[in-house]
């Protein structure tokens, strides 16, 4: 690669000392080994990626800009939000209560019921996935119904039976 030739791996440990974060680091690294020697097949094997990805981190360096901008990734914001900031809050506090405290008939809060509460409250729409993504933000845990021990009276096991038809898995606050 013509292009690390007019980079010293003096300026690329330099440049190391500087950066912050884990593909900037990588990316450095892999050069200085290039630099030392190392194929970029050996690179690839080594940090677990495609051999295109290391021409790639090695490219970049070809640049006017400094190296340690150019081994980092641009700012990326996803996404926004459907929920306000005054929302995500509400409805943090409103599935850390019960559901029957908002007038909902079921025992405790799941992904699906957060959907549905969600699209009727504020008018949004959630995927499942997007509602266990909440309700882990909003510190909810998920629980699995114990199993009884094998010892148990039979009115025990049958009570224990009939609570996990009506409870199946639940997310509770932590």
């Amino acid at each position: 690669m013509d292009h690390l030739d007019e980079i010293s791996v003096e300026e690329l440990q330099d440049a190391l000392d500087n950066v912050d974060g884990k593909k900037p680091t990588q990316r450095l690294l892999a050069a200085i080994a290039y630099k030392n020697g190392v194929s970029q097949t050996e690179l690839a094997e080594w940090y677990d990626v495609q051999r295109r990805t290391i021409y790639s981190w090695l490219k970049r360096l070809d640049t006017d800009e400094s190296l340690e901008q150019a081994v980092s990734d641009a700012y990326r914001s996803g996404r926004k939000r459907k929920l306000s900031e005054s929302q995500q809050e509400e409805f943090e506090q409103t599935v850390n209560e019960s559901p029957e405290e908002v007038g909902i008939d079921a025992p405790a809060w799941t992904p699906a019921l957060a959907q549905e509460f969600l699209e009727e409250t504020y008018s949004v729409e959630y995927s499942v996935a997007s509602c266990r993504r909440l309700l882990k933000e909003a510190g909810l845990s998920y629980q699995k119904p114990r199993r009884t021990a094998a010892e148990a009276e039979e009115s025990d096991k049958e009570e224990f039976h009939d609570e996990i038809k009506k409870s199946e898995r639940r997310w509770t606050p932590k």
